[in-house]
């Protein structure tokens, strides 16, 4: 294990801005494991845990997330001061900062567009990946979000129940590695949750929905015990998906997988 601090780069780990702190791994089970134990240790904000591979690395509801060396697996530490209601904008805030740092990285070689609720895509096929978990506090506040984050830098697999790609199969510079990205989204999220803390989520929605992709297209919500078809309409102030049915009313998805119309 390599640890550093915030401010600058120690034995060649990677400059995160003031206020961050990094515990830098070869090898974890799951970055989000370690980051919540990290968290339950009481490892203050801004806290990013980064490890060369993933043994046990997971995606949303539990489903395993391939983690070959190569790409960037990592997850932050956030105390904010906010409801548990909010918390889950800081998903949006973090797909933002880290779509920004790829495109301010990868250049016009890659476009970088997301799929709601929490995916970023290299030229239409899904690239990233992310994790949010959180604990509460007994008044109701948040005691910690976890932010995890896979993004396919070398590796993709293969047989991914969306079509998938890697920043190098897309085209993305040599100069692009984990070390580099890493320290691109620091920067980037660094500043997107200035923004968030100081105007809210409305500055957030909106940079979100300049580079998401199905919006006002048809498609289809994959839920646990439903598939339902409709027009994306927009994004809520709270991060839903507001969904047109063909009925013409609006239903309201907090959680599901999107897929274009069959």
């Amino acid at each position: 294990m390599m640890s550093g601090s915030s401010g600058g780069a120690s034995a060649g780990l990677p400059a995160l801005p003031l206020g961050f702190d990094l515990v830098a791994l070869d090898s974890v089970g799951s970055t989000n494991d370690e980051a919540r134990r990290l968290a339950a240790e009481g490892a203050s904000d801004r806290t990013i845990v980064w490890a060369g591979e993933q043994t046990k690395g997971r995606g949303r509801q539990g489903r395993n997330w391939s983690s070959p060396r190569g790409n960037l697996y990592l997850s932050v530490i956030l105390r904010p001061d906010c409801a548990l209601s909010e918390a889950a904008q800081l998903s949006f805030v973090s797909c933002v900062a880290l779509g920004e740092a790829i495109a301010a990285l990868a250049g016009n070689r890659v476009e970088v567009t997301y799929k709601w609720p929490n995916d970023v895509m290299f030229n239409a096929k899904k690239g990233v990946g992310l994790l949010l978990e959180s604990l509460s506090t007994p008044e109701g506040g948040v005691d910690w979000v976890i932010v995890g984050m896979g993004t396919n830098i070398e590796h993709f697999p293969d047989d991914a129940r969306y079509p998938a790609s890697s920043l190098r199969k897309e085209g993305a510079p040599a100069a692009l590695v984990a070390a580099t990205l890493l320290e691109e989204f620091a920067r980037q999220l660094d500043t997107w949750l200035e923004v968030w803390k100081k105007r809210g989520f409305d500055d957030i929605r909106a940079a979100w929905k300049q580079r998401v992709q199905g919006l006002g297209k048809s498609i289809e919500v994959r839920l646990p015990n439903e598939t339902l078809s409709g027009v994306f309409g927009d994004l809520d102030h709270t991060g839903a998906l507001l969904l047109t049915l063909e009925d013409g009313r609006t239903r309201s998805i907090t959680a599901g997988d999107v897929f274009p119309a069959s």
